[in-house]
Parts: C-alpha cells; sequence; structure tokens
C-alpha cells in the first residue's frame, strides 16, 4: 500500500501527516520534503542510485524485473564511478599531482565524468575519442572545460588509447589507465556492490545482467555478489557483431595490461560504450575468475529496441548499452523459474545518444499523426 511512511523517516512522515491529517496526496509528499540533503561538492552525489521496477515490459506473470539506474549519478552514467574512483586514487597514491593534466582514452561517458571531476577538483583535462562516438558527448565535455582530441575511426578504440597514452608521455600528464587501473572495479565492488546487497537484502535476486565497457561494474560488483549472493546467477551481455569474449582469444597487451592491437572478432557495432576492440585488463580478470555463469549476444535492433521500449512505456529513458542489457534481461526473465527476481544494470541516459541509430526514426518535424491532431482546431496552424 502507497504511503509516507514507505518513503520518508518516520519523523518526515509526521511531520507530513500533522501537514495534511490522515489524507495523503503528491502535494503532501512534496511539503513533506521540509529541506532537501545539501552536499559539499557534485562528487558526493555519485552512487547510491536507484533500483526500479519494470512494470509495462512483456515480462513473464511472476517474474519480477527491476533496473538499476544508473542515469541518476550527477553527469548521467555509471562512469561518473569510475572517474571519481581513478582520480581518487591517483590523488592518495601521489601518481596525480595538483594542477597536473589528466589524460584519457574514451567512448565518451568516462570522458563527461572525468571532465565532470576534474572541473570540481581543478585538473585540466584532455579526452582523446575516436570520431565515429556521438557528438553530443563531445559537446558536453568541452562545456565541462575539457579539451578534446579527435582520433581517425579506423583506428578503433587502440587508436584513441595509444594517442592518449602518446600524449601522456609526451607532457608529462597523468593517464587514468580506465581498462587497466584497479580502482575501477575496486570502487564498484565498495559501492555499487553493496547497494544491490542492500537493495536486495532479505529477497530473492536470482539474476545479475550486465554489459561491460571497461568491465568495471561487471568485475567489483560481481566479485561482491558471488562472494555474498553465490546462488545469484550473473549472466554478461555482449555484442552480436563483436563476440570478444565468446571467441577466446587474447588481446595482445604491453607489459602494464594495455592492448598492443585490436581484438581479431572486433567488428564495428552500435551499442556505444560497449565492447571495445579490445578485451580490457579489468575485464579479462573478472573473466578468468569465472564470475559470469552465462554469455548472452545482443544485436543492435533489439538493443535500440528495447532501449525505446522502455522509454515509450516505462518513461526510462537509457540509452542503447541500457537497451541492450535489458533486451538480455527479457529473455532471461522468460526462461527463469516461477517467483525469480531478475535485475538489470541501465549504465547511462538516451540524451547521449541524440544523433546515433537510437533516434534515427525520430524526427523533429511533425508526423501525419501530430499533423492531424493539430489540424482538428482551426487555430494556430502552419501554411
Amino acid at each position: 500500500m502507497f504511503s509516507l511512511k514507505n518513503i520518508f523517516s518516520t519523523h518526515a512522515h509526521q511531520s507530513a501527516s500533522r501537514i495534511v491529517g490522515k489524507k495523503i496526496t503528491a502535494r503532501a509528499i512534496h511539503a513533506s520534503k521540509l529541506r532537501p540533503q545539501i552536499y559539499n561538492n557534485i562528487l558526493e552525489t555519485i552512487g547510491k542510485t536507484p533500483v526500479v521496477k519494470i512494470n509495462n515490459l512483456d515480462v513473464p506473470e511472476g517474474i519480477n524485473l527491476y533496473a538499476k539506474c544508473e542515469y541518476f549519478n550527477p553527469l548521467s552514467s555509471v562512469k561518473d564511478r569510475l572517474a571519481f574512483a581513478v582520480i581518487d586514487h591517483g590523488e592518495k597514491t601521489g601518481a596525480l599531482q595538483p594542477g597536473q593534466t589528466v589524460v584519457e582514452a574514451t567512448s565518451g561517458n568516462t570522458g563527461i565524468a572525468l571532465a565532470m571531476v576534474c572541473a570540481q577538483k581543478g585538473y585540466p583535462c584532455v579526452i582523446t575519442m575516436a570520431e565515429s562516438f556521438s557528438v553530443e558527448r563531445r559537446k558536453v565535455m568541452r562545456a565541462l572545460g575539457a579539451k578534446v582530441v579527435l582520433t581517425p575511426a579506423a583506428q578503433k578504440g587502440t587508436g584513441m588509447v595509444a594517442k592518449a597514452r602518446e600524449l601522456a608521455e609526451r607532457h608529462g600528464w597523468f593517464l587514468t589507465r580506465q581498462f587497466e587501473n584497479e580502482a575501477n572495479p575496486a570502487f564498484h565492488a565498495s559501492t555499487t556492490g553493496p547497494e544491490i546487497l542492500s537493495d536486495f537484502a532479505g529477497q530473492r535476486l536470482d539474476y545479475w545482467v550486465t554489459g561491460y565497457g571497461t568491465g568495471g561494474t561487471f568485475g567489483g560488483a560481481g566479485r561482491i555478489l558471488k562472494a555474498a549472493r553465490p546462488d545469484t546467477k550473473i549472466v554478461l551481455a555482449e555484442p552480436e557483431g563483436a563476440p570478444l569474449l565468446a571467441d577466446g582469444r587474447p588481446t595482445p597487451r604491453r607489459p602494464d595490461g594495455a592492448p598492443l592491437e585490436s581484438h581479431p572478432a572486433f567488428a564495428p557495432h552500435p551499442i556505444q560504450g560497449w565492447t571495445p576492440d579490445f578485451v580490457p585488463k579489468v575485464l579479462e580478470d573478472a573473466v578468468a575468475e569465472n564470475l559470469y555463469d552465462e554469455l548472452v549476444h545482443v544485436s543492435g535492433p533489439a538493443a535500440v529496441a528495447a532501449s525505446l521500449a522502455l522509454a515509450s512505456r516505462e518513461g526510462i529513458f537509457t540509452g542503447i548499452s541500457g537497451g541492450g542489457t535489458m533486451a538480455v534481461a527479457l529473455e532471461v526473465c522468460k526462461r527463469a523459474a516461477p517467483g525469480s527476481t531478475v535485475l538489470t544494470m541501465l549504465p547511462d541516459t538516451g540524451e547521449r545518444y541524440l544523433s546515433t541509430p537510437l533516434f534515427e526514426n525520430i524526427t523533429p518535424e511533425m508526423n501525419e499523426e501530430e499533423d492531424s491532431i493539430s489540424k482538428s482546431t482551426p487555430g494556430q496552424q502552419f501554411d
């Protein structure tokens, strides 16, 4: 049953009850928030993202499907956690000095997150990014004060990684090494994993579905779930057209774990943020620990369709990667035992994908139906 008590503390509930008596209304809910929580800076708002039940998609009766909405982080993606972690670790170890420039290669979300962290902490930030990734990501990073250096699309992810390393070595900049940096999965082990355990304390959690970019979420949260909830099956999703893990061949590496060349199984795919053209060291380490129980492939069209379905039927606006994990989660739900609970990760917001296939059939002009609605009354029409 819906009540204020389910949302606020006992004190807040009592305060609101005094305001509205026994009648509980939307106005009363907002009025009972006597004061919003105050943070010292934007970085303190990272994490503790909500888990939301999926109600309107095609989930079999008796199956509970939930999504952990990482776009509730301040810059709208799970990579806010990674960015804070690698900068904080660099500061604590002395590898990052005051005023030093931070540089990293990214498909966009990590760059946006790093630009945010660097802006708040006062570090110059340079991002290298393949030209094939969405232009809105470049604009957001530049708005946050970062410099964006584009690399040729033909050189793929390994090209932008090599450029970031080259710049760091030439100028003495701090390279965050998101694909190898153990601070990445460690932060997920100390935040994302415990958050999931807390949210599902005393409840079933039969499946956890996630994709991978660096492998930080999968490795960090996965280790915690395997230790605390060994009966929870971990389902790892990867693009159908870039089955790097299914292929099984290793990625050639430098001594520090960075990739030397593209993986032979890689092919370009539309699920931006997932699966670079190499297996990151962070991911490789997690896979070596046998953290996942099942590897499932998802096509680009299926990911796009699931993302659009979440938007139009649930009011949940996530990107293509979130659509990918949701598509896999829906498949898991179809074969799960009655009463099962499935949790999937939604890494970022759909607003990062305005120039991608996610929006190719959504135009800014009125469509026929909208034009018909306009013409249903006589005023304020276009000629």
